[in-house]
């Protein structure tokens, strides 16, 4: 493949660095293209060379792990602690997108840097830069870098809608410096330009977002289009349930990107309730994400704007029994600052209350729900015979369907999660299809007081505060950018001096309960159903720890007086709720996270 003419200048190290010296290194060093899913090296080898990116990025992957370690972009170097250790090679360098790098031997660099001292005093600071920015952030998960430039796939024969396209490409230019390129655009660069390498280099370097809009066909240009690209969107349009074919376009980007790159946006005519999502996202593994855009709405671009360039706000909210109703007054006091969330989740009863933000309940609809299901109909004060469980879920399990409806997951307007202990598997079990009411079910499902809730894979499923009640990190798998998240502070409980002394037996606890005198003779404390939803509040992960750069951390310290099961109390607790979260913000300016400030 033919070496591309690139300025060196494109490279960190090298931008301040004088006419001369620049003209030394281009004429010692060799420029190499790497196509997408090449390796530049591999772990174990010889650190004789060392390169520097011109443009495109790699990832930097380790024989015993499975996900990317770390990234390096345009401009960085690649390998070069263990090429001045004089070492081996540390890990493995995947390219994420067609690039290309400066190569440098080591005679090679060893007489450069004894000709130009200036250039080895520049790559010797980058070094020292990189070492320092690697030892500061050793232990944290390594930063995605945010996407720049973006591919459109079109699934079916014909082009991408062309209000679509033109929505999207004014949205996009309203916020960032933005080029949309086609195959017309490219041959016309080719002919008028010596090389086409060169140009694209040149565009991304002067545009923020360089979208490419690939052809219905496997073209030259579809293919160098997919390599280009740190996201795929392909484009379909939802016309029946059915789902269309995967295309030879999409098998080849699913060749070449990780699932999490490779995003799916269904066109709509008109706005209503979706259906037939899930078909779609089957016969599609690796869209781990999917949009639903109706042509008219340009709220829907705005959104899907944030998600291609990580801007997307999430809500993430927690568990809490009775507690979870004070995440009404969250809401209402987002929606008055005017925050728009573009992805919803939590677990266990943040999981019921993110579903119905979801749906479109508004704040009084929601609380009337909640009254509703355990306050009216008792849904968590049920007991039966304890051969399934200790309470009996039928008046749940209807109340549930009545007011989440059995909608899709897939099909909601917004995307949204729930998250439930996967206890066949001992792991997150994150529900991002199947019907609404199911998840929001098996995501609030106290073990011992509920009977598990079984996937299609015959999977057992309890509540998801077990394993991640706090779901950051479920958010995070899913997308990337801003997350208000909310870590209800569970209050100290009151000693119960009572019941220092050893439990009643059984005799003694039916006849005691007989009459009021008995009763108060009886040891307090706390009921066990109390102790298990407080035990699941109280054995979740260091939350601090997995917040993102971007993520903002709520963590009200709920009011005393008040039970993981006093429902009747949704009105106090909501209350509690909105002054606090307009407390916050107005104090942390949390409005400016939203897309519509």
């Amino acid at each position: 493949m033919k070496e591309p003419p690139v300025s060196l200048t494109a490279i960190d190290a090298f931008r301040d660095l004088p006419v001369e010296d620049l003209r030394h290194l281009e004429s010692v060093s060799r420029l190499i293209v790497v196509e997408r899913g090449q390796l530049l090296f591999r772990q174990g080898a010889p650190a004789d060379a060392l390169y520097l990116v011109v443009s495109g990025r790699f990832a930097v992957m380790r024989d015993d792990e499975p996900d990317p370690v770390a990234e390096i972009g345009a401009g960085l170097p690649i390998g070069e602690i263990a090429f001045f250790a004089g070492g081996s090679r540390t890990a493995n360098i995947v390219a994420e997108r067609d690039s290309i790098v400066l190569k440098l031997d080591r005679d090679e660099f060893d007489a450069l840097a004894r000709a130009s001292p200036r250039i080895l005093a520049t790559v010797t600071a980058t070094l020292a830069r990189r070492l320092a920015e690697t030892t500061s952030s050793r232990g944290k998960a390594p930063a995605r870098p945010q996407p720049k430039t973006f591919c459109l796939l079109p699934i079916g024969d014909t082009q991408i809608n062309p209000e679509f396209m033109q929505r999207l490409r004014t949205v996009f230019q309203r916020h960032v410096n933005a080029l949309f390129v086609d195959a017309a655009d490219y041959e016309k660069m080719r002919s008028d330009g010596p090389d086409a390498g060169q140009w694209l280099n040149e565009v991304e370097s002067r545009y923020d977002a360089v979208v490419f809009v690939a052809d219905p066909a496997l073209s030259q240009w579809s293919q160098k289009a997919i390599r280009q690209a740190d996201l795929v969107l392909c484009v379909g349009e939802k016309k029946s349930d059915t789902g269309h074919g995967v295309t030879d376009l999409e098998q080849y980007a699913a060749a070449r990107h990780k699932p999490g790159r490779i995003r799916l946006a269904l066109l709509h005519e008109h706005a209503g309730t979706f259906s037939g999502t899930r078909n779609w996202l089957e016969a599609r593994p690796w869209c781990t994400m999917h949009h639903h855009v109706v042509l008219g709405e340009s709220a829907d671009y705005e959104r899907l704007f944030r998600f291609l360039t990580d801007r997307a706000l999430g809500l993430i909210a927690c568990g809490g029994g009775a507690f979870s109703t004070a995440h009404i007054g969250f809401y209402q006091a987002f929606r008055e600052a005017g925050m728009i969330f573009d992805m919803l989740g939590g677990a266990s009863g943040g999981a019921a209350m993110t579903a119905a933000f979801a749906i479109g309940a508004d704040p009084d609809e929601i609380e009337r729900r909640a009254h509703d299901v355990f306050v009216k109909r008792r849904a968590l004060s049920r007991w039966t015979l304890p051969r399934y469980s200790l309470f009996d879920p039928t008046v749940l399990d209807a109340a549930f369907l009545e007011h989440y409806t059995a909608i899709d997951i897939a099909d909601l307007p917004v995307p949204f999660f729930a998250v439930s202990t996967n206890l066949s598997r001992n792991s997150v079990h994150c529900h991002r299809t199947g019907p609404l009411w199911h998840a929001v079910r098996a995501s609030c499902t106290i073990p011992a007081l509920l009977p598990p809730v079984y996937n299609e894979d015959g999977d057992m499923l309890v509540d998801g505060g077990l394993l991640e009640n706090v779901p950051v990190r479920s958010m995070h798998a899913l997308k990337a950018g801003p997350n208000v998240v909310i870590d209800f502070q569970v209050p100290t409980l009151d000693t119960h001096k009572g019941a220092d002394g050893p439990a009643p037996s059984r005799r003694q606890l039916i006849m005691g309960s007989l009459t009021s005198r008995g009763r108060d003779r009886l040891p307090r404390g706390p009921s066990p159903q109390a102790v298990l939803v407080r035990s699941l509040m109280l054995h979740s992960r260091n939350v601090r720890a997995e917040i993102g750069p971007q993520d903002v951390l709520l963590e009200p310290v709920l009011p005393t007086g008040i039970s993981h099961l006093d429902w009747h109390k949704h009105d106090e607790l909501r209350r509690f709720g909105y002054a606090y979260a307009q407390r916050e913000i107005e104090r942390l300016q949390l409005s400016t996270m939203s897309g519509s400030s």
